[in-house]
This record gives C-alpha cells, structure tokens and sequence, in this order.
C-alpha cells in the first residue's frame, strides 16, 4: 500500500485503482487507507467534480508524515520496479 502511494507521489489516488493495482479486495484496502490516515499518514480528500451521474469518491495520497514513513521503511517513490519490503504491521489504534 504504501510503494503504491509512494509511487503516485502528490497526486491523489481513488481507492478503487489502488484494489485494481494491488490486486486486493476493496475489504482489505479500505481497512488499511483508514487505519494509515488514523495514524496520520494518509491524507484523504473527496472528489470535488465527479463525472454526471456517480458520486464523488474518496481520493488518498501519502501525507508528509506518510513520506518519511515510507522512506524510513525503504520503500521506493516513483519508480517503474517497486520492491515492497517486510513492513510493520498497523494494528488499530487501541484507546
């Protein structure tokens, strides 16, 4: 999840290109996007035109905190051939 965001860079990313890319259901990715924005890592935005007749859909791009994150974890920005290492996984927040 991250190298797929990492490799978008500033631009936004629709939840369901990232299910298409990652080739992971929507059950897994949405679970993921929410728990990285929880923790300040994704930042997320609604789409603010939508083409006629569907409903605007929720966009994703790493945050600041997100890019030294991903950068610490070595997981390489803008690249043709992304490697996705062994990264820590993020369990929910507990209160």
């Amino acid at each position: 999840m991250l190298a797929a965001l990492a490799q978008a860079g500033d631009d936004w990313s629709h939840g369901y290109d990232l299910c298409r890319s990652l080739d992971l259901r929507a059950g897994t990715v949405y679970p993921i996007l929410i728990r990285l924005a929880d923790r300040g890592l994704v930042e997320t935005s609604w789409e603010t035109d939508p083409p006629r007749g569907r409903p605007a859909r929720h966009l994703y791009r790493l945050s600041t905190a997100g890019v030294e994150f991903a950068r610490a974890e070595g997981v390489a920005a803008r690249t043709a051939d992304v490697s996705v290492p062994a990264v820590a996984r993020l369990a929910p927040k507990t209160v």
